[in-house]
């Protein structure tokens, strides 16, 4: 009986844990940084952290304005003032919480993750959907408490 010749095919290392968490890792750190510099540079001084461009050129409020203050809010204890600042991160907070410890989570066991609901077209444009609405809205006078 013949072999048939396998094609070169170069052995797969097994990746180590270590090598596994260096982007979560990094991704949290670099969080973690960002949130103590927000925390002692406080965004709740004029341009502290520069100008949204949107809201500098248009004066209208983007989705993400009011996000930094929101985590110096948080960072202080203030969980009214950060629902305040931005109320769409605010309560995307547990979202967020969620996708990191996953993150986590599977870096650490080596779990790879096919398609999920996170990464499907409907969530996607769902998320863009409750972001435009949101837009509007607090840039209206109905929705002007949403304003930062």
């Amino acid at each position: 009986m013949t072999s048939v010749a396998q094609p070169f095919q170069p052995a797969q290392r097994a990746e180590t844990r270590a090598r596994r968490m260096l982007g979560p890792a990094l991704g949290l750190g670099g969080l973690a940084a960002a949130t103590l510099a927000l925390h002692f540079r406080d965004p709740h001084a004029h341009a502290s952290w520069g100008l949204c461009p949107l809201y500098a050129t248009t004066g209208i409020y983007c989705p993400g304005c009011g996000g930094l203050r929101a985590v110096n809010d948080l960072s202080n204890g203030d969980i009214l003032g950060a629902a305040s600042s931005n109320l769409l991160f605010f309560v995307s907070i547990p979202l967020i919480v969620f996708l990191l410890g996953r993150w986590v989570h599977d870096s650490w066991y080596g779990v790879e993750r096919g398609r999920t609901w996170l990464s499907s077209w409907a969530f996607m444009y769902g998320a863009l959907g409750v972001a435009a609405v949101f837009t509007v809205l607090r840039n209206t006078p109905a929705g002007s408490w949403l304003a930062p």
